[in-house]
């Protein structure tokens, strides 16, 4: 499972992290004990696939100048950011990569329906993709 940041509670991640591998980057609204817990930017492969994670990552080609950087050097096959708590999937042609928000899927914040994204990494090949709504935010 993957987590693009605004954690809230420590709690969550052990939770996630007692039914499955977790990686995670830390948000904006999280705290001195997540920010320990968790980097900034997180940038691993999934099989043979590149994949990049940050929590704040600005607007499509208006990328902040640090995670268009990142880009540019590591170029991953997927971006997944988080922040703006709107759900997003989109191909960046400019960088050859999927660009994936997940919305949010917590009680704060001004989303009206909790979201997350699913889909399949096999080998080299992205597929299975997959929106799951869980709900309206309580």
């Amino acid at each position: 499972m993957w987590h693009a940041g605004d954690i809230g509670n420590l709690d969550v991640t052990n939770q996630i992290q007692s039914i499955k591998p977790l990686r995670a980057v830390y948000g904006n609204i999280d705290d001195a004990s997540a920010r320990k817990s968790f980097p900034k930017n997180l940038i691993f492969f999934c099989e043979k696939v590149k994949v990049y994670i940050t929590h704040i990552a600005g607007q499509g080609n208006q990328y902040l100048p640090e995670v268009r950087e990142l880009i540019l050097k590591e170029k991953p096959q997927i971006f997944v950011c988080g922040h703006s708590h709107i759900l997003k999937v989109m191909y960046q042609e400019k960088y050859k990569l999927l660009h994936l928000n997940p919305g949010a899927c917590g009680k704060h914040g001004f989303h009206q329906v909790k979201t997350a994204l699913k889909f399949v990494i096999d080998d080299t090949q992205i597929k299975d993709l997959a929106i799951i709504e869980l709900g309206k935010r309580a």
